[in-house]
């Protein structure tokens, strides 16, 4: 299969966009070279079977053979953050390494109960990350929005007792949005319609959104925008397989935030040119290109658009509206819309006269 060149030109260009980031979850970012010395700071004794050193993990990482073989690693790794200061850590390292790559903005997720379940109150994850937040905002000027995730694959009422134990979080604004991660099979949406029922009480201005269509069929995302009320839908490539379901989607302007390099990896797709960006952009659907579990999927934000860029082979007017509608589907308000638009606005028109 051609793969297309990236010029240095090309790759400058996709570098110098203002990047708005919508499906990243933070216990993601957890490289193997902070890893390790969280382990070590916090006592935290590895099961045995588990790689000894950052080459042997890196090289693991290489190797999954599905979801599930992902998530096994990606539970062991949540085990080594305890304390606030490893979330900030954590968090701090994604946003300095996501800024070199032309970050601007990021919705960042987290999932409570893969630290709740270990006796951590959720305020000391949630704060970590605030203090991150905001340093991210003061030093690097990346605006953000902390999304508070289910898992799915837990008992509904353990979901219901989380979201409980978060509604102050999002009555004072330190959250600002709700999703539902991890394995979509066999956990359909409706399973928790009244979780977000219950979520839509907490604040007018709740964001909503579900990750489905990318092991779940097209009917896992009709469900999360009929039953869960969700405004976004995270990855949605499924959403393919049902015309009426396009339709809608372009028609009430529902965001997907796609996962190129997290698909490949995860044997969705075999190759990032089989992802249905072609379809999206020529039935108007607007989506995002995000690097959902970096650390584990071997690729930042940046990577993911070389990727793109090597196999779809996108001018910069289709590069232009990529970044534009993913900014216009950002959760932040239309100050911050304006200043990234006015960003966008002087790259393109810096590599147009390069051209």
């Amino acid at each position: 299969m051609a793969v297309y060149e990236c010029s240095n030109t090309m790759r400058d260009f996709l570098r110098d966009l203002p990047k708005c980031e919508h499906h990243l979850h933070l216990e993601g970012t957890l490289e193997p070279d902070l890893l390790y010395p969280l382990a070590q700071r916090n006592n935290i004794e590895l099961p045995e079977q588990f790689p000894k050193t950052v080459k042997e993990l890196e090289d693991r990482y290489k190797q999954f053979k599905d979801l599930q073989d992902f998530l096994d690693f990606y539970y062991i790794g949540c085990e080594v953050l305890l304390k606030q200061e490893d979330f900030f850590d954590l968090a701090w390292a994604y946003f300095k390494r996501s800024h070199s790559q032309g970050l601007k903005h990021a919705e960042v997720f987290f999932d409570p109960q893969s630290h709740t379940s270990r006796g951590i109150a959720i305020e000391t994850v949630v704060s970590g990350f605030q203090k991150a937040c905001v340093k991210a905002q003061q030093e690097l000027h990346i605006s953000s929005k902390l999304i508070m995730c289910l898992l799915r694959h837990l008992p509904v009422e353990d979901c219901k007792a989380t979201l409980e134990s978060s509604r102050v979080l999002f009555e004072t604004q330190q959250l600002h949005g709700l999703g539902l991660d991890s394995a979509e099979k066999p956990f359909p949406p409706e399973l928790f319609a009244e979780c977000y029922e219950t979520a839509r009480t907490f604040h007018p201005d709740i964001q909503l959104t579900a990750h489905a269509g990318e092991e779940g069929d097209a009917s896992y995302v009709s469900n999360a925008l009929d039953l869960l009320k969700a405004s976004r839908i995270d990855h949605g490539v499924r959403s393919t397989e049902d015309p009426e379901l396009m339709a809608r989607l372009a028609r009430d302007k529902v965001m997907c935030t796609v996962c190129p390099l997290s698909s490949v990896k995860l044997q969705v797709f075999q190759d990032v040119r089989e992802l249905p960006l072609t379809e999206f952009l020529n039935a108007g659907i607007p989506f995002s290109l995000n690097s959902d579990d970096p650390a584990y999927f071997g690729g930042y934000i940046l990577d993911n658009y070389v990727a793109v860029q090597t196999r779809f082979d996108w001018d910069l007017a289709t590069w232009e509206k990529v970044v534009r509608q993913s900014i216009e589907g950002s959760w932040c308000d239309d100050k911050r819309k304006n200043e990234l638009q006015a960003e966008l606005e002087a790259v393109v028109t810096k590599y147009k006269a390069l051209a």
